[in-house]
């Protein structure tokens, strides 16, 4: 399924928490982090580096100036879009888990609360 990971030697999806991506240089470094298991005390990550991609672009059409431009590689961009995904897939099921907890305390809410009204209500019989 995501084979740009399997490539990179990256086997075990489920298990990968977030990522970090910064350029130093003529490198892109990305950092996948996993979740930490039970026993260890930090959290495993894996670090890779991407070469930029070299571009020269035109400044000046007049002039014929050019400049040289680096920016991420197109199979970079291709790792990080599968990242994305396993890394929103867990973040929308915490956000669905916060959110049951919350109907789940507002519901507690009122059920006390209609509780203590007809609790009242017995004692004005």
């Amino acid at each position: 399924m995501y084979e740009h990971l399997k490539s990179m030697g990256i086997k075990h999806y489920e298990q990968i928490e977030r990522y970090l991506l910064r350029s130093e240089a003529d490198f892109d470094i990305l950092k996948v982090y996993y979740h930490k298991q039970k026993g260890d005390l930090f959290a495993k990550s894996e670090k890779f580096k991407f070469p930029r991609q070299k571009k020269t672009l035109m400044v000046d059409s007049g002039t014929h100036k050019f400049r040289n431009v680096t920016e991420i590689s197109p199979a970079l961009r291709q790792v990080v879009a599968e990242l994305d995904k396993i890394t929103q897939q867990e973040t929308r099921s915490k956000d669905a888990k916060k959110e049951i907890l919350h109907e789940l305390k507002h519901l507690e809410k009122v059920v006390s609360n209609k509780i203590a009204e007809l609790e009242a209500r017995i004692e004005n019989l």
